[in-house]
């Protein structure tokens, strides 16, 4: 030993690297807070109840959610499910501070394309992550989800709440939803009969939905405007404007499914646009030849248009254009099915035909876009 090492010196280095001497680390220290989570359950109990519907078998908690498809009415049927998530509107929603409604589009999202295969949605489980938990951002976040379950008439059952410290930045969260839906066995849709000579029915869009938000957010730098900004397109600041909730087709459409036996297909138009979501419920050898002049778009695309000098196939290959949903009947059909839908609520314009495509795939052809975006 050296004259001028103390005799305990080893001793203590060695406590130190066992933590002897250190302070307990807890989760809470690690950025993970228990507390906060069990904290925001309770905000959602009630909330999830208000979403209750026949079928559902006990409440939250559980490690899974029941669903009792009998007790539901279905007699034959044919689950149907779909996942989606928000994209990046949710950057919009986290920097105007906004929470409230992205949850209505991460339902919308996940039902309107159950309710295109013939399906009532049923059920619907969230994930919800987040670096640092904020109780009342989760709380507004998952209000935005009850209220979308309501709208579509299906039970929020379930979910995930997740804290990751270092997997997010301060402030940013992350949203995706997962919905189950049943139809009875012969009222899938689309049906086979779809032909040439049928009618496209389209519904107006809200907006720009859930789709094109990356480019969204490019022409809104572009235009040097901030979210709090009045939005050169409505009445209110630019970031609750673009923020309008995607809309919920559900309970119109199974109306008048049932109503009128008349629906062959429907198409939720959402990424790819018409020209990319159209076709997806065609037999192969047919299209659909659309006339932009038989409709209104909302005035946000013409402003995305302008600002963005976005060109035309781009705009239709991104956003829906003012049609979040198409419906395919028969030409005889066509005005009683375009009656119940606006009976229900919906802005409803005849848009176009079926007819044969010069290929043997499946298309969709969009004539006078421009007329779209003209005042």
């Amino acid at each position: 030993m050296k004259p001028n090492t103390p005799p305990d010196a080893t001793a203590d280095a060695l406590a130190d690297d066992r933590g002897h001497n250190r302070p307990p680390l807890t989760y809470k220290d690690a950025g993970v807070d228990i507390d906060a989570g069990d904290e925001l359950v309770e905000h959602i109990k009630p909330l999830a109840r208000s979403t209750n519907r026949p079928g559902v078998m006990g409440g939250l908690g559980g490690f899974g959610g029941l669903f009792d498809l009998k007790a539901a009415g279905f007699n034959d049927p044919i689950l149907v499910s779909g996942t989606d998530g928000v994209g990046t509107k949710l950057k919009v929603a986290i920097e105007a501070a906004i929470p409230d409604t992205v949850g209505i589009d991460l339902v919308a999202m996940c039902v309107n394309d159950i309710v295109v295969q013939g399906a009532e949605p049923l059920f619907f489980l969230d994930y919800y992550a987040s670096g640092k938990l904020e109780v009342d951002v989760g709380r507004r976040l998952v209000a935005g989800i009850a209220e979308g379950c309501r709208r579509a008439g299906c039970a929020l059952v379930g979910g995930e709440t997740a804290e990751m410290p270092g997997m997010y930045t301060d402030g940013d969260y992350d949203l995706a939803g997962f919905a189950v839906g049943a139809a009875e066995r012969d009222a899938l849709l689309p049906r086979p009969d779809i032909a040439a000579g049928d009618v496209v029915l389209g519904l107006a869009s809200s907006g720009a939905h859930s789709n094109g938000y990356s480019l969204v957010r490019r022409v809104v730098e572009r235009s040097g405007l901030k979210y709090g900004d009045k939005a050169p397109f409505a009445d209110m600041p630019l970031g609750e404007a673009l923020l309008e909730p995607t809309r919920i087709y559900v309970k119109q459409l199974l109306q008048a499914v049932r109503a009128t036996q008349a629906i062959k297909g429907l198409a939720h138009i959402t990424g790819g646009g018409l020209p990319g979501n159209v076709p997806r419920c065609l037999p192969d050898g047919l299209r659909a030849r659309l006339d932009a002049r038989r409709w209104t778009a909302p005035e946000v695309f013409r402003w995305l248009r302008t600002t963005g000098d976005v060109p035309t196939d781009d705009m239709l290959r991104t956003f829906n254009c003012g049609l979040g949903m198409i419906v395919v009947t028969a030409a005889g059909d066509a005005a009683r099915v375009a009656q119940e839908l606006t009976a229900a609520g919906e802005t409803v314009w005849e848009v176009g035909t079926i007819e044969r495509a010069p290929t043997d795939e499946a298309d969709c052809v969009v004539d006078h876009a421009d007329t779209l975006w003209r005042s």
